[in-house]
């Protein structure tokens, strides 16, 4: 239960939401403003904003080639794969053409 939940939560912690509920949730919005607990629903929306943070950092020049283990043309999927789930990779780079 939200109320669970909410009861458990440690002061300034953070929540967030996803899936819908059966019937609506009943909630003691006293604990969530003595906790200063952050409620937050649907917030997919942020990544593009980290998408376009990404750029911007990427444009003006971070390197991000040490953290790339592997390279694998986009055919060799599997392999890739495979390669990231054993264990010796860290990032793996798919090539597309």
């Amino acid at each position: 239960m939200l109320s669970d939940l909410i009861q458990h939560t440690l002061h300034g912690g953070q929540v967030g939401l996803l899936g819908l509920f059966g019937q609506p949730a009943t909630v003691d919005f006293n604990q969530i403003i003595f906790k200063d607990l952050t409620l937050k629903g649907i917030y997919g929306r942020e990544m593009f904003d980290t998408w376009y943070k990404a750029v911007a950092m990427l444009n003006s020049g971070l390197d991000v080639s040490p953290v790339i283990s592997h390279r694998f043309a986009l055919d060799d999927y599997q392999k890739a794969f495979a390669t990231l789930e054993s264990g010796q990779a860290s990032k793996i780079l798919l090539k597309i053409g």
